[in-house]
């Protein structure tokens, strides 16, 4: 029986062979965060000298990045970047994500709408039939706290604040749990719109096209 980190290392270094026709000179990487994006951090070491470097979702990823040889760009200094690879704390049939658990959801979503390609890497227990068992975080400016809480409760949502957390922002972050979500690409839309929201956790607008999901019988691919 494979364990957690036993299923993750397996997406990641499924992740290491797709991309690999990809690692050449002059060649930027987009990299995720979180758990399993560390895992694939680790695997992108060891052909560090193939590629020019990556850029970072945040400073968490960077640093290991620069543990393992690799250059961090800031992605201004970037005009394109093939692939992004990145993990989620759900994901559906459609490859529409939450993401933010790790609270990177701004930078992560910055980066990977630069990327030609999103590739989603995680275990099967990520994949499911409706999002929204994994509460949504909401990135937001902190004036604005309160009444974009008040705004997510209207929409039917429970929202919580992240105690003791900032991003890499310097912003905080709404968990909200209770959102049916029927509609991704709508509530996605809904809630980027409200006054003091810098961004949500929805991945619908931009899916991923590619997702590996670990099983206890080898990588699926989506």
């Amino acid at each position: 029986m494979l364990s957690s980190h036993d299923l993750k290392l397996a997406a990641a270094r499924a992740a290491i062979d797709l991309i690999e026709p990809y690692l050449l000179p002059g060649v930027v990487i987009g990299v995720g965060t979180g758990s399993t994006a560390d895992l694939f951090i680790d695997g992108l070491g060891v052909h560090q000298d193939r590629f020019r470097g990556a850029v970072a979702s945040s400073e968490r990823s960077a640093a290991r990045l620069r543990g393992h040889g690799i250059e961090v760009l800031d992605l201004n200094a970037v005009d394109a970047m093939p692939v992004y690879v990145d993990g989620a704390d759900e994901i559906n049939a459609k490859l529409q994500m939450i993401k933010g658990g790790g609270g990177a959801l701004t930078r992560e979503k910055i980066v990977a709408s630069v990327a030609e390609r999103f590739i989603c890497i995680a275990d099967e227990s990520k994949l499911v039939a409706q999002l929204g068992s994994f509460p949504l975080p909401v990135e937001v400016i902190p004036m604005a706290c309160a009444a974009v809480a008040r705004a997510l409760a209207r929409l039917g949502g429970k929202p919580v604040l992240r105690a003791g957390f900032v991003t890499d922002n310097g912003n905080e972050i709404l968990d909200v749990s209770g959102l049916g979500i029927l509609d991704a690409c709508l509530l996605e839309s809904t809630i980027n719109n409200l006054p003091g929201v810098v961004t949500n956790g929805l991945f619908a607008l931009r899916p991923a096209d590619v997702a590996l999901l670990a099983t206890q019988n080898g990588v699926r691919r989506l």
